[in-house]
């Protein structure tokens, strides 16, 4: 698989905007579509696919982030106007004759910048709740990643016990007709015999956790536990560009929970400035209208019966000032805890990427070991007990041991190399950036690291 599409299947859910003029029934189809080509080879690009148009965690994130949006704007409206109206069983006796009924139709008014402001509030939640997304998007991508990764390692583990398996039988048929012709010890039939035994529990082992890997594939995808995957398609190895002080800094830059309280930060101000203006009166703007009767005496006026209209203008009072205070400090503690949550924040993901970091190198050394020199010494060495044994020069156990040590030696490459994957894709979930290619156009100093001291360089 080529480097360049592995890159773009592991981030575009989270860079792209939302599919725009897709019907319900399109993505139906292309789920069938990405379904069908699971059940026989399994690509990474797929399985993302799939997982943002069927996962719950996603779906419902998506739908808060919809919340949030409409909160925004029910937020910054006006109030609703207000309309009442009174009716009198014993009308009111007024000098242009009885009252009735009334009507009243009113408007309140913030204090002018009061929505303006509020919507600031609300708009912040708009970002988290998007940040949130963001973060359930790259949180289900790297669980898809890292599961893809056991799964590649479990099936290549498992055709090298089956290669092995076949080999182990043959050695064990060898070691028995060697026995019976007084060539072989019984200790090499024993050992034939357990090596075999060994290999046969492997393949079991490995056949249940591959089962158990796809299981969780699929549930991560909205899938039938049991439903048919494939052969996983391999994935190029990926080399680190960055160095670890870098990496501290993408994560500040980049980590949804960090933006997520600079937000919260930003909001508390935003609150803060929210509080002043709600301290002071807000208006009210009426229109009041009387329905007046006929008066019932002898001389009524002029303007009898006319009905009375009125233009009705209030305000209230913010009198309580403890009230107002306390709106104002509600909102400097949340800022201050914001901070506070932040710098946490900081400190435990930098303790983590540390702790990732030497994971990382870790695994890259063991590749290098296994495959650059334990691997090739190990498959020199048997050829050379084989050898030595035909020859009459060695003995059949030392054969086996070695064929046993060179299988152990390629399960463990696989092994490093799928913990190197697992490992970069938790990095990069810090980061939200590929690490094996630079960001272009951006040049990361380092000058506001958060890393600790000591910790610059690997």
């Amino acid at each position: 698989m080529k480097q360049v599409i592995y890159l773009a299947a592991m981030f575009w859910i989270i860079i792209i905007s939302f599919p725009q003029g897709l019907s319900f029934a399109d993505d139906a189809k292309r789920m069938e579509g990405v379904g069908n080509r699971l059940s026989t080879e399994i690509s990474l690009s797929d399985l993302l696919n799939y997982a943002y148009l069927n996962n719950p965690s996603i779906i419902a994130s998506k739908q808060d982030w919809k919340i949030s949006i409409e909160n925004y704007n029910l937020g910054k409206s006006y109030p609703d106007p207000q309309i009442m109206s009174t009716y009198y069983p014993s009308p009111l006796e007024t000098r242009l004759g009885p009252q009735d009924w009334n009507l009243t139709l009113s408007q309140q008014f913030p204090f002018p910048g009061t929505l303006s402001q509020k919507g600031k509030v609300l708009e912040s939640d708009v970002k988290i709740s998007k940040f949130r997304l963001d973060k359930t998007v790259r949180d289900i991508a790297a669980s898809i990643i890292i599961s893809f990764h056991e799964l590649i390692y479990v099936q290549k583990a498992s055709h090298f016990a089956q290669s092995n398996f076949k080999l182990a039988q043959e050695m064990l048929k060898l070691s028995e007709n060697l026995y019976t012709n007084d060539k072989a010890l019984f200790y090499d039939i024993s050992k034939a015999r357990a090596q075999t035994a060994q290999i046969q529990y492997d393949i079991l082992l490995l056949k249940e956790l591959e089962q158990s890997e796809k299981a969780r594939i699929n549930t991560l995808l909205n899938r039938n536990p049991h439903a048919r995957l494939g052969i996983a398609r391999d994935l190029a190895f990926r080399k680190v560009v960055y160095e670890i002080s870098e990496i501290y800094e993408l994560s500040r830059d980049n980590l949804e929970n960090i933006l997520i309280a600079e937000e919260k930060i930003n909001q508390s101000t935003q609150r803060m400035k929210l509080a002043k203006l709600e301290n002071l009166p807000s208006f009210k703007l009426g229109l009041f209208y009387a329905s007046i009767g006929d008066p019932d005496v002898p001389t009524p006026p002029p303007d009898a019966g006319d009905d009375a209209i009125g233009i009705q203008l209030g305000f209230n009072i913010p009198l309580w000032l403890g009230k107002n205070q306390s709106r104002t400090s509600i909102a400097f503690a949340m800022k201050q805890k914001a901070r506070a949550q932040k710098l946490e924040i900081i400190n435990k993901t930098s303790a983590k990427i540390s702790r990732l970091w030497f994971k990382l190198q870790n695994s890259k050394r063991l590749i290098t070991l296994y495959a650059k020199e334990m691997i090739p010494q190990s498959l020199r060495s048997v050829q050379t007990a084989e050898t030595w044994y035909r020859q009459g020069e060695g003995s059949f156990s030392d054969f086996l041991e070695l064929q046993a040590t060179a299988y152990n030696f390629q399960i463990s490459l696989e092994r490093a190399k799928a913990d190197y994957g697992k490992t970069l894709v938790k990095l990069e979930l810090f980061t939200g950036v590929s690490l094996d290619k630079r960001i272009s156009g951006k040049k990361i100093t380092g000058k506001k690291s958060i890393a600790p001291k000591g910790d610059d360089k690997s």
